[in-house]
């Protein structure tokens, strides 16, 4: 017998005022449904949402904002704007504000991960569940990969900063998206080079040059979130690319030793886990939030 299509709910395509800042975002799903937030990684933006959120939208408000610099959302200066963690963080709390979302589950990933921490330590009441994707928060989780950008921290020296020049080529991007991936096939070329049109635009270097820098006010409040995880011990699903060169698995782990009642998921893939392993993933997303969302 043959099972009915249904159609997924369109993904409305919106501009908030922030700040003074235009943030973009997705939207898709019933206005009075609970809310899931969907925060990006780096080099990438909502778009990296884009086959998540109709898989999501039948149940679930879902809300995905690119950062400022990022994707489609205003990119001022980084004199005129404080690139980093805690201006994401705030940017991130005044849209959902806007947005009427009083409660919400953050599905968080790579740099979205400190920007939805940083919320929760904001706003611990707020937050429903947490869906974790290759997203850190322990020095567990942090190999060699980061041995420049520790240096640039250590020192940021013109010298250092040239030095991470080379994460901002479409080599280093695409290896983001296959570095782990045993079939490419099922990667998405478009992706690496939508994120590239991005990371190109004249004045983006210094930008991300500043937020890498200041990546190292995310590693000092590690205690800080641990402490939020082991007070809050807030519903948490994990799924994390096993074979990720920048956020090792052994990160995925440590999140047990604070949230020893949290499901963790490997999986066999990389840091874009989505582009690749999205059937493996929506089942357990939707049946974990359902389990934490829909009482």
């Amino acid at each position: 017998m043959r099972t009915a299509y249904t159609t997924p709910p369109a993904t409305r395509h919106r501009l908030a005022s922030i700040a003074g800042l235009n943030i973009f975002y997705r939207e898709a799903g019933p206005a009075d449904a609970p809310v899931v937030v969907l925060l990006h990684g780096f080099p990438s933006s909502s778009h990296m949402f884009r086959n998540l959120i109709p898989a999501l939208a039948d149940r679930y408000r879902v809300i995905a904002p690119d950062l400022p610099g990022f994707g489609l959302s205003d990119m001022p200066s980084p004199a005129a704007f404080p690139y980093g963690f805690a201006g994401f963080a705030d940017i991130v709390d005044h849209l959902l504000v806007q947005l009427g979302a009083e409660r919400y589950a953050l599905y968080v990933m790579d740099y979205g991960a400190p920007v939805g921490f940083r919320l929760a330590l904001l706003h611990p009441e707020r937050v429903a569940a947490l869906v974790i994707q290759n997203g850190n928060a322990y020095e567990d989780g942090m190999g060699d990969f980061w041995a420049t950008t520790r240096a640039l921290w250590a020192d940021n020296s013109e010298a250092n900063r040239d030095a991470m020049r080379p994460f901002l080529q479409l080599d280093a991007t695409r290896f983001q998206y296959v570095a782990g991936v045993k079939d490419e096939s099922r990667i998405d070329p478009a992706a690496w080079i939508h994120d590239q049109f991005f990371l190109d635009r004249p004045g983006n270097d210094a930008i991300q040059l500043a937020i890498m820098y200041d990546y190292r006010t995310n590693v000092a409040l590690y205690p800080a979130f641990h402490d939020y995880f082991r007070a809050a011990q807030p519903p948490a699903l994990i799924l994390w690319g096993a074979n990720d060169p920048i956020f090792l698995p052994e990160g995925a782990t440590a999140f047990l030793r604070d949230l020893p009642q949290a499901e963790l998921h490997h999986l066999d893939t990389g840091h874009f886990a989505l582009e690749d392993k999205l059937d493996e993933m929506v089942p357990p997303i939707r049946e974990f939030l359902g389990r934490h969302l829909l009482k």
